[in-house]
């Protein structure tokens, strides 16, 4: 067993996603020498459709299947067998593909871009429940500031130079963020009258139709991340603001591998390396990491390896700091002995810490497809085969606009369901108009996208879920095995009344007013699902069962008090262990807002605060 020296470490970060990779490199930037791993490679090197499969915003839904980029978990949506069965992308004796991303940048890789803030309230409830002010939204705010470099809001770009910036937006951070919204879209008829109709329909539908106008083109236009003048939550017909620069991808890759440039002697970036376990002092403090050296070492790559790897340990001066996501961080936890104690014991694991919550409270968002077949293919997605040097991809690699520039969504609407609005809450209905054929994840998903030319999906979203009953649990004591997934959708323990269920088929309604005109002028040829007979509430209370699917995975080991379930404090501390830390999706309480990247973005920003003030009263390292 060998590695690097042991005491060349202040810390130790297992993940380079948007947590790890984040934390990492701002830490390195700030004088600590970090240690970060990454059981993947480099997303953009490797198989056939690389670069392209990164680089393309259109190619996400590609990237997610690309062997050499991704882990094909496979999860349960319900305990129950005949309930799971009913779901067409449910493959018996595995469960529904589940896309994570393998390689440097975890999941920022191959998700599809959107950089939306979440909602005060999901700050506010932290700071709440923690009494920790700092997470406070007010103060939060500087966080998001920290990681934006807006590019799509060019008149106030150039203003704050005078001092005038009411937006509320980052100007000068690591990530930059434009809109896709090419002209090409004039030329398609059927296009333009989506966005025409749909704009129509929905203000018609408002108390204050012309008012209501005004304020958004004053408000941006339909900038969802813009600060409102009137304190107000954003609501109504917006774009998605996506991480690309150029119109080609950007992330946490792009921040690592600058950082390593500018710092080479701060931090080393160690790919191909599966954490296997954590090492423990004397007095029970984590100390540093196990991992093992090698591709493919983890079983949820398509072509596992037969290797076992090289085994190595890596060592933290002051801290190892957990960023694997919300369901391997709470596997290498329990495989380290920390976690629910009976659990650790069926599997034969010695206990560490009796933590119960790891692995429980487990969070997604609900999403379901309203699918359309259009009267005729789009014109904006001729001659698209959506891979290298087709028409659309020579006019993207020129620097030119066009669909391959945008990640497929036409526009957003964001809106509250009658439960939020009677509540009081933050909206939690996202509708998002794809020109594509999307019903969700099943091996071969992305086929669909080159497939189909001629089809709109509405794709809905239910955010701030209710449900808190997802579990992820070791299936064997291998690290190299897959944890068991099961989200528990619609558990009647923490939504006896069913609101989730009836938001989701609220939106279906409201999708179906939107798409009513262009049914009836003919632009629409059919609705294929739900589809035409499904109408009554049992009707799409069924549809909506059967094939809700997310892809947000998060809160499984929660920021709160342990006694009710928490596994951190507000500083990210696991409880019961020292110098041991998790930073990822799996921290929050409640899942944020309608897209978690950015949430998980602003709290590595933080998270680093935490790390550099404490390390300031007991200095390791010269800068």
């Amino acid at each position: 067993m060998h590695g690097p020296d042991p005491t060349e470490w202040d810390y130790v970060i297992v993940g380079s996603g948007a947590g790890g990779g984040t934390l990492a490199a701002r830490l390195a930037e700030a004088g600590m020498h970090v240690f970060l791993i990454e059981a993947g490679g480099d997303p953009r090197m490797g198989a056939s459709r690389l670069p392209d499969d990164y680089d393309v915003p259109a190619f996400h839904a590609f990237a997610c299947e690309n062997p050499a980029m991704s882990w094909s978990f496979h999860v349960r949506h319900y305990a129950d067998e005949a309930q799971q069965a009913r779901d067409w992308k449910y493959a018996p004796g595995q469960g529904v593909f589940y896309p994570r991303a393998a390689g440097l940048g975890g999941c920022t890789a191959h998700n599809a871009m959107i950089f939306m803030l979440p909602h005060a309230s999901d700050w506010d409830h932290i700071a709440q429940i923690t009494g920790d002010l700092s997470w406070r939204a007010t103060h939060m705010r500087r966080y998001a500031q920290r990681v934006e470099d807006c590019r799509h809001r060019p008149v106030w770009r150039a203003l704050r130079h005078l001092g005038l910036d009411p937006t509320g937006h980052g100007w000068h951070g690591w990530l930059r963020t434009e809109k896709a919204i090419p002209m090409t879209v004039l030329g398609d008829d059927g296009l333009v009258r989506v966005l025409r109709d749909t704009a129509r329909t929905f203000t018609s539908n408002l108390p204050t139709p012309l008012l209501s106008t005004l304020r958004w083109l004053r408000g941006g236009m339909g900038d969802p991340n813009a600060r409102r003048a009137t304190g107000k939550v954003f609501e109504g017909i917006c774009y998605t603001p996506l991480a690309t620069s150029d119109h080609r991808r950007v992330g946490v890759r792009e921040r690592l591998l600058d950082v390593a440039r500018r710092h080479a002697d701060r931090l080393h970036i160690e790919l191909g390396a599966l954490a296997t376990r954590l090492l423990f002092d004397s007095d029970g403090g984590v100390s540093g990491v196990e991992y093992r050296k090698g591709e493919r070492l983890y079983r949820a790559h398509a072509e596992p390896s037969t290797s076992n790897g090289e085994l190595h340990e890596v060592r933290a001066q002051r801290e190892v700091i957990l960023c694997g996501g919300a369901f391997n961080t709470p596997q290498l936890l329990m495989l380290s002995g920390i976690g629910p104690a009976d659990h650790l014991a069926e599997l034969g694991i010695p206990v560490r810490v009796d933590l119960p919550g790891v692995g429980r409270n487990l969070q997604d968002r609900y999403e379901v497809a309203v699918t359309h077949r259009m009267r005729a293919p789009w014109e904006v997605l001729e001659g698209a085969r959506f891979d290298r040097d087709d028409t659309l991809w020579r006019h993207w690699n020129d620097g030119e606009s066009g669909m391959y520039a945008s990640n497929g969504a036409a526009l957003g609407v964001v809106q509250r369901s009658q439960a939020a609005s009677r509540d009081g809450q933050a909206p939690d209905l996202f509708c998002m108009a794809l020109l594509a054929r999307f019903e969700g994840y099943f091996d071969g998903f992305s086929k669909w996208i080159s497939k189909y030319h001629d089809h709109l999906t509405w794709a809905v979203l239910k955010a701030h879920t209710r449900n808190r009953a997802g579990t992820v649990r070791l299936r064997t004591a291998d690290p190299r095995d897959m944890p068991a997934i099961d989200f528990h959708y619609f558990d009647k323990h923490d939504d006896e009344a069913g609101e989730d269920l009836q938001a989701v088929i609220e939106a279906i309604r409201f999708v179906r007013r939107m798409t009513a005109p262009l049914i009836k002028s003919g632009w629409i040829a059919e609705e294929i699902a739900p589809g035409a007979d499904a109408q009554s509430d049992d009707a799409l209370a069924a549809y909506v069962r059967d094939t809700a699917w997310g892809h947000h995975a998060s809160c499984s080991c929660p920021i709160g008090a342990e006694e009710e379930g928490g596994v951190l404090d507000s500083t990210f501390r696991v409880h019961g262990v020292k110098r041991l830390r998790v930073v990822d999706a799996s921290v929050f309480p409640r899942i944020p807002g309608f897209f978690i990247v950015a949430a998980v973005y602003m709290i590595a920003e933080k998270a680093a605060d935490v790390l550099l003030q404490e390390a300031g009263r007991t200095r390791l390292s010269a800068n």
